[in-house]
């Protein structure tokens, strides 16, 4: 468990491999069910899911873990776009910690690591951030991420429209 006592050095960040997939179900559920209004899927629609979706998800995307001993805290996620004129831009998804790790850092870490495993990979990085998650916002700012936009009534659950603010980050060093 985190909490309190819970620090940074406390935490590994390494791949989620397909093999892990039912642990890595768990914590996708929790977090579509804990926070539905930062995620564009719905535990509804994964929950139906058969195991061998979430290995194969793994398999096929770059999914990042934050592991405390054995137990996963946290994840993030770096998808590729698709297509030539877009290879160049990579997705940051499926960013989550558990309640208990939450305050620690772990987000930090699991988005620095992203940051680092994109730098391979793509030239520039974009997410979303739910408005109102000022405690995301911040973070994300603070690693160099800018606003470019929101998105009004990005998501709906429940009769409820949510927004969400439209961030990247850039690879590249500055060429002026």
């Amino acid at each position: 468990m985190g909490g309190p006592g819970m620090t940074r050095a406390d935490v590994q960040i390494r791949r989620i491999a397909p093999s892990e997939a039912a642990e890595y179900r768990t914590i996708r559920l929790e977090a579509l069910q804990r926070d539905p209004e930062a995620f564009g899927a719905t535990f509804e629609s994964e929950n139906a899911q058969p195991l061998t979706w979430f290995a194969d998800r793994l398999a096929g995307s770059e999914v990042l873990g934050a592991y405390r001993d054995l137990e996963l805290m946290g994840t993030a996620a770096l998808s590729v776009r698709q297509g030539a004129k877009e290879a160049h831009k990579g997705i940051v998804w499926g960013v989550y910690v558990r309640l208990e790790a939450r305050r620690a850092g772990v987000a930090r870490l699991l988005t620095e690591a992203i940051i680092q495993l994109a730098r391979s990979r793509v030239e520039l990085i974009q997410l979303t951030v739910a408005l109102g998650n000022e405690a995301a916002h911040r973070m994300y700012a603070s690693l160099g991420f800018l606003e470019y936009g929101t998105e009004r009534n990005a998501l709906k659950q429940n009769g409820r429209y949510y927004d969400e603010i439209l961030v990247a980050k850039s690879l590249t060093p500055k060429s002026d």
